[in-house]
This record gives structure tokens, C-alpha cells and sequence, in this order.
């Protein structure tokens, strides 16, 4: 894993994506667990960026899903995802998307993502159908 803050010749080596991809913890635990959709998200990860309380959720449902601790957070590294620390300007966004996305129950990890997704103009790739009925001027792509 690499944090989004950091810079230099290390930060060559992570695929340049066409375009910014955000994942959402669900699309991430989708590959995990080989759910539908899991194969769309695969090509994916490399490069791809991840909400560090998008990254709490992933590892804690994976441990939920008897997964060890140790070889749970492993593997999350081992995708290479960009981790991006959850910014006071991200938190503001999300707690203001709180009232626009209360009537679809987004939770505070579903904000945080999209309000990444929205600071960085980047594509958000879930397994949430209901996002896509969001007008937050940011590409939201439903995995299954």
C-alpha cells in the first residue's frame, strides 16, 4: 500500500490507471470474498485509490469473516491500492452529503468515498446500486 501523500521515484512503480478510480469497501470485499462483480474490480486495484476509513472497513470485514488479522491486512496490502488519508476537507464533504444521501442509508464509509472520489474528479466503483441515483457530478459505476 502506498499513502497518497507520499511522492517520489517509489510512486513510479504504481499503474497509471486511465483515469482516478476510487474503490468502495464493498468492491474491494467483493474481490476478496469472489463475489459477483469481484472480477471487474480486479484490474482495477493497482493504482486505484482507497479512503483510509474505506480501509478500516475492509480489514474489520474480513476479520468479521474469520480471516486473520494479520493475513487480512496482507492481502489488502498486497493490492497496491493508493491509501488516501481521510482529509478535514473530505470530512466536511461527507458530512454535509449526509442530508442529500440520507433517504438511500449511505453510511459515514460510503461518504467518505464518494467525497474522495468527488475531491479527486475520479470514477467510484461500488457494489451499491442506489449511488447511481446520485447527482454528484463524479462517474459512478455499480459492479453488480
Amino acid at each position: 500500500m502506498k499513502n497518497s501523500s507520499e511522492s517520489g521515484s517509489a510512486g513510479q512503480r504504481w499503474k497509471k490507471l486511465p483515469e482516478a478510480v476510487v474503490l468502495d469497501s464493498s468492491a474491494i470485499l467483493a474481490l476478496f470474498f469472489n463475489e459477483p462483480g469481484g472480477r471487474i474490480v480486479a484490474p482495477l486495484v493497482e493504482g486505484a485509490l482507497l479512503s483510509t476509513v474505506n480501509l478500516v472497513e475492509v480489514h474489520s470485514r474480513m476479520i468479521e469473516r474469520d480471516a486473520q488479522p494479520e493475513q487480512a491486512w496482507g492481502w489488502i496490502q498486497s493490492l497496491e491500492c493508493q491509501i488516501c488519508f481521510f482529509s478535514d476537507k473530505q470530512a466536511r464533504v461527507a458530512a454535509e452529503l449526509k442530508q442529500i444521501t440520507r433517504p438511500y442509508g449511505l453510511s459515514l464509509g460510503d461518504r467518505a468515498c464518494l467525497a474522495l472520489a468527488m475531491e479527486r474528479k475520479a470514477t467510484v466503483y461500488t457494489t451499491d446500486k442506489v449511488w447511481k441515483q446520485l447527482d454528484l457530478g463524479i462517474e459512478i459505476v455499480a459492479i453488480r
